[in-house]
């Protein structure tokens, strides 16, 4: 079994930072990557960022140039670092881990970019 417990999310204005964790425990010697999508209101979840073992990174669109994914593998964590927020960037962010074939997902949290 593997757990994602996220942690970071909270109400920023627009043109501010947030950094979002992801902590992983559990079985995950198969990990082949991690990363972070989101949801917001009446859409689809959808991939924000990427980062598979090898080291290679994938970025939606949208978020290219303001967000940044890496890792701290001694802590089995994840991070995303979010600048230059925008208002549309509001909506619950999932932690993901692709392990063994498996998807696993964190509990969710919110980022709400409101003035």
């Amino acid at each position: 079994q593997v757990q994602l417990v996220e942690s970071g999310g909270g109400l920023v204005q627009p043109g501010g930072s947030l950094r979002l964790s992801c902590a992983a425990s559990g079985s995950i010697s198969s990990m082949y990557s991690m990363g972070w999508y989101r949801q917001a209101p009446g859409k689809q979840r959808e991939l924000v960022a990427l980062l598979i073992i090898d080291g290679r990174t994938n970025y939606a669109d949208s978020v290219k140039g303001r967000f940044t994914i890496s890792r701290d593998v001694a802590k089995n964590t994840v991070l995303l670092q979010m600048n230059s927020l925008k208002p549309e960037d509001t909506a619950v962010y999932y932690c993901n881990m692709r392990n063994g074939g498996h998807d696993y997902w964190g509990q969710g949290t919110q980022v709400t970019v409101s003035s």
